[in-house]
């Protein structure tokens, strides 16, 4: 695992998938690994289910000091594919920056362009699959850490199990912990460029 650095992340979602939770766990995983400093903090366009929300996360080696929207992230992650429709993900994506994308599609068939790298992962089916499915809404909180998690080297997979832990008891737990571990193996990785955020795999 490569030394603790600075990293924005912006989550790009829709009300009710739970981009809020996604963030607020992998920032809580990052501080088990050893930042000092963790934030996330939500922008919605709209109260309604189903609107596009998006938020803004931190991780840094030292104490956060900056609450404001991330405006150049080292990472997007997107939990609807159907949002690249809607939203420029890559507008303001550093230059060797990570999408990380929720979609049954392979990376070259979503149309991206640019000099960054693409972890893609089927997180809806594999969060169907282990069930994770309340009032008939497939959640993928936790399944599109998977991705998040596989194609990162710098919050331990430990640290993002001990977060969702925290969060779930049970057998929703069983259920969460089986989505993200299905979504893990099962994510592929394109480099358009080498970023440093990448691991090997």
């Amino acid at each position: 695992m490569e030394s603790h650095q600075n990293y924005e992340i912006i989550w790009h979602g829709r009300g009710g998938q739970g981009a809020v939770t996604a963030a607020k766990m992998f920032t809580e995983a990052a501080y088990y690994s050893g930042f000092k400093g963790v934030s996330a903090k939500p922008a919605y366009f709209s109260e309604r289910r189903g609107a596009p929300v998006s938020v803004h996360a931190r991780v840094s080696a030292e104490p956060i000091r900056t609450f404001s929207n991330v405006l150049f992230p080292d990472i997007a992650v997107v939990l609807d594919d159907n949002l690249l429709e809607m939203v420029n993900v890559t507008s303001n994506l550093k230059t060797g920056g990570l999408i990380v994308i929720n979609s049954a599609k392979t990376a070259f068939d979503l149309g991206l362009e640019g000099e960054f790298t693409v972890a893609v992962s089927d997180a809806y089916h594999c969060s169907q699959e282990a069930g994770l499915i309340i009032e008939g809404n497939v959640l993928v909180s936790t399944s599109i850490l998977g991705p998040l998690v596989a194609s990162t080297n710098f919050v331990a997979i430990e640290d993002v199990r001990k977060a969702i832990q925290k969060k779930f008891k049970g057998k929703s737990l069983d259920r969460n912990l089986k989505a993200f571990e299905l979504a893990y193996d099962r994510t592929t990785i394109v480099d358009f460029i080498r970023p440093l955020a990448v691991a090997d795999r």
